[in-house]
């Protein structure tokens, strides 16, 4: 896995429901390196700290793999890497084969993959249809978050080599799938609940369900 471009963003205001608010969705490619702090990318914008940011959400990752299905569905827009917000723009990340857990050397930073991306409305608004969020959802190939386990700099063209593999069967496709799926599989549900890389309260949600 390859890094392809370090994407950064700006405060920008947007409006919705009639009120007007910022995100950080609109991240373009910076041309330089980014450094990965413990709870978030420096010089980067988050709008909303209750949804991004924070141990578990630390910098988002997403595959160059799926961008000419999406380019497809939606060739009118301005392309450029950086359109799902992520930070990192990955070749060859393929979130059937990622174990949540799974710790890599990134650049000079040490991360473990977390949690999928769930999307929201600010993704509509970047992709002019909230009717991607559905279809976000439907494809199956969310990208990651990470957790950063050493603070370090990442540049366009550092690989992500796997240091430790999870113990952890559970990819972060099958977590996305039992996120969202109506009937939630047991044997998913358990491998997430004893999974301490993803946060405590997702976690204590899902008991729920045995």
């Amino acid at each position: 896995m390859k890094v392809i471009s370090t994407n950064i963003g700006k405060p920008t205001p947007i409006v919705w429901n009639g009120k007007q608010t910022t995100t950080g969705i609109y991240k373009y490619p910076s041309n330089e390196p980014i450094f990965l702090e413990k709870e978030s990318v420096a010089k980067d914008t988050i709008a909303d700290r209750k949804v991004h940011g924070g141990i578990f959400k630390a910098c988002y990752l997403f595959s160059s793999d799926h961008y000419p299905y999406w380019k497809e569905k939606y060739p009118n827009l301005d392309w450029d890497w950086g359109m799902f917000g992520e930070n990192l723009t990955v070749e060859g990340l393929d979130e059937s084969k990622i174990r949540i857990g799974n710790i890599y050397k990134l650049g000079s930073a040490l991360v473990q993959i977390t949690q999928p991306r769930e999307p929201c409305f600010k993704l509509g608004i970047r992709f002019q249809s909230q009717e991607i969020l559905k279809e976000f959802i439907d494809h199956g190939f969310p990208g990651t978050y990470i957790r950063i386990l050493e603070v370090g700099q990442v540049t366009t063209g550092d690989v992500m080599e796997l240091v430790e593999e999870s113990k952890s069967s559970l990819t972060t496709q099958a977590f996305y799938k039992l996120l969202f799926s109506k009937e939630k599989n047991a044997e998913h549900l358990k491998l997430a609940i004893a999974n301490d890389a993803l946060p405590s309260g997702k976690r204590e949600r899902l008991e729920k369900w045995l």
